[in-house]
């Protein structure tokens, strides 16, 4: 049988103009091998670089076909600057685009008809590893083969920018539409790259709506398996605007394993449920930490305890995620964990698979 490791290697034969391949240039997104078939996507830095790597698609398509094993490939050209935009007229700037003020009046929902799905990724409370939970996953159903955008819905906190690798301010060729970021396979947004990041944004509830009601329906998120939305803590207006406006398939609630966690992991699940959001799920995060020295294993903020309150809830539990040094490191590179084949790794893509054979992306 194919394995992924021939994959690589096959695909890094391939090298690229000024030097390095496919792989050692990181290019290659989406990486899957079931059985005899293999899926990959090839992200160019630009969409006028993509048009001219046609030919190197099709190569690499004929050369993994070739291989043993091999039944199907299907890989697909794609470019990190997402689509091209409406040039300016010769000596006029394109028109600036202002984010925040009063959400606008708007008729039917926010959910743009090309994204299949909205989860939303949820806590009660910060500081138990949502937005590490929300990135990781993000990479994990991409990796799986799936369309993936991720929505940095924490206005006031946001760190989806540095956790998924992606600098600079979005473009507004019609300083309406909002052109998003891409990372590993990912396409982002995050008001955290339209602001000054040393900047604090100190914004009243009505401007937060406002901002979310820009971020989801004037964004060109192109065509979207799952839409996963980074919640900020708490149960306000952001999450309100979600669940009145967007029309999200659900949510999954993310908690450390102690009482305290719980706490207000319950007070979100109401929040949920009286919202009419169906709950998808809970995960367990931080649940083991295993020493890299000694190998010892210590549950450092108690283990099992998401396990039984999604049981004495009737809610699946979708997984316990440990944690460790190297999730947070990668995170800080803007390099999740998750692009990784450790045991970290592997437990995201346990997660990615449940939900995708769940039928829930």
């Amino acid at each position: 049988m194919v394995t992924r490791a021939t994959i690589e290697e096959q695909l890094s034969r391939f090298d690229l103009p000024g030097g390095g391949n496919l792989m050692s240039r990181d290019m290659i997104r989406a990486l899957s091998v079931e059985g005899g078939t293999v899926r990959y996507v090839i992200e160019a830095p630009s969409p006028e670089i993509a048009r001219e790597m046609e030919p190197l698609r099709a190569a690499t398509e004929r050369a993994i076909a070739a291989l043993e094993g091999v039944t199907h490939v299907s890989a697909v050209l794609t470019a990190h600057g997402g689509a091209p935009t409406a040039a300016a007229a010769p000596g006029k700037a394109p028109p600036s685009l202002k984010i925040g003020g009063h959400p606008k009046p708007q008729e039917g929902s926010l959910k743009p008809a090309s994204v299949k799905s909205i989860i939303a990724v949820g806590s009660g409370k910060g500081g138990v590893g949502k937005s590490t939970v929300s990135s990781n996953l993000a990479v994990a159903l991409a990796r799986a083969g799936k369309k993936v955008g991720l929505l940095d819905a924490d206005i006031y906190g946001p760190s989806q920018p540095r956790m998924m690798g992606v600098s600079g301010r979005p473009a507004s060729p019609d300083g309406k539409i909002i052109e998003p970021l891409h990372g590993h396979g990912v396409t982002v947004m995050s008001i955290g790259l339209m602001l000054d990041p040393d900047k604090a944004v100190v914004w009243r509830g009505p401007m937060l709506m406002g901002a979310l009601q820009q971020m989801i329906s004037q964004v060109r998120w192109g065509e979207l398996d799952v839409l996963l939305v980074d919640l900020p803590p708490g149960t306000g207006d952001v999450q309100l605007t979600l669940c009145q406006k967007a029309e999200p398939t659900g949510a999954i609630i993310v908690s450390t394993p102690q009482d305290v966690a719980l706490l207000d992991a319950r007070k979100a699940m109401d929040m949920f449920r009286t919202l009419k959001t169906p709950i998808l799920g809970m995960i367990e995060n931080m649940s083991t930490f295993h020493c890299p020295e000694c190998g010892h294993e210590a549950q450092i903020f108690g283990h099992g305890g998401v396990a039984a309150e999604a049981k004495s809830l009737g809610l699946p539990f979708l997984g316990a995620l440990p944690i460790d040094l190297d999730t947070r490191l990668a995170g800080d590179k803007g390099e999740p964990v998750a692009l990784g084949d450790g045991p970290v790794a592997g437990a995201y893509a346990a997660l990615a698979d449940r939900l995708i054979k769940g039928g829930l992306v």
